[in-house]
């Protein structure tokens, strides 16, 4: 197995997929959403490619396909056939292209913000977020990093200095920077670029999908879920207003008794 993970609790299977971003990982952005969840679930919190744990292989191909394949692989192994997923940004992708690549072993789609499937109809692109992190990747440091975090909440107390120096320590690390790279690749090489927009294939989902969206979200701003809600086929939208990208940590009990509600079979 190439990917870590973190596993957790008793009951149906839902994979936590954390997003991107310097120095993130399964624990670093769902540390606090683990134990809540695995009072009902068994939680398969992953380190997606070239994050936390996974850093060994190099990414190859699109990112989204390679996380998905990864991950399928890594369920082979544990003898797990289905499963839920939660998957936030980066890891909303991931979840989309695995549901599109393997559709009867997905369930249900919790996709917060995610990437890939949102389309801009009246924001600017690049976002602020997105600008952030282009500028720590061309020239790392802690007041870069700092400044993207920033971008991932409405309420900025929740960036500690403690939360900054940890990210930052992950996030410099050789393995990390090179991942960083070939990620970043993956979404701009002309050959892999369209795969990475799967709002164009998202039509083909027939999977119970809640989108979960920041009412401020600077990164995949809200009038993202519009092309989302027209092209999936079984979908619902849930806005949290004063809250950005990170929904599962801004709303943390409200969010949690959504996402019970939602997979509880």
């Amino acid at each position: 197995m190439t990917l870590a993970f973190h596993r957790e609790g008793a009951g149906s299977p839902v994979v936590l997929l954390h997003g991107g971003g310097p120095g993130a990982s399964a624990m670093s952005n769902f540390g606090r959403t683990i134990p809540a969840l695995a009072e009902h679930f068994d939680i398969l919190a992953v380190d997606q490619p070239g994050y936390g744990g996974s850093l060994g292989d190099p990414i190859t191909g699109q990112y989204f396909t390679h996380a998905a394949t990864e991950l399928a692989a890594l369920l082979d192994k544990l003898g797990i056939d289905k499963v839920d997923l939660i998957g936030n940004s980066l890891g909303g992708g991931t979840a989309v292209r695995f549901a599109l690549m393997h559709p009867g072993r997905a369930r249900r789609l919790l996709l917060m913000g995610p990437g890939g499937l949102s389309l801009n109809v009246f924001s600017a692109d690049p976002t602020e977020g997105v600008k952030r992190l282009g500028a720590f990747g061309r020239n790392p440091s802690r007041e870069r990093l700092a400044a993207f975090l920033r971008t991932l909440v409405f309420d900025p107390s929740l960036i500690s200095e403690d939360l900054i120096e940890e990210r930052f320590r992950a996030a410099v690390d050789p393995a990390a920077m090179r991942a960083m790279r070939e990620m970043g690749a993956s979404f701009s090489n002309p050959e892999t670029y369209e795969e990475g927009l799967l709002w164009r294939d998202a039509h083909r989902l027939r999977h119970e999908t809640l989108l979960v969206w920041g009412r401020e979200d600077r990164v995949n701003p809200l009038d993202g879920a519009l092309v989302a809600l027209k092209v999936l086929r079984n979908a619902r939208l849930h806005v949290f207003g004063g809250c950005g990208h990170w929904a599962h940590l801004e709303k943390f009990d409200e969010f949690n008794r959504l996402a019970i509600d939602f997979l509880t079979p």
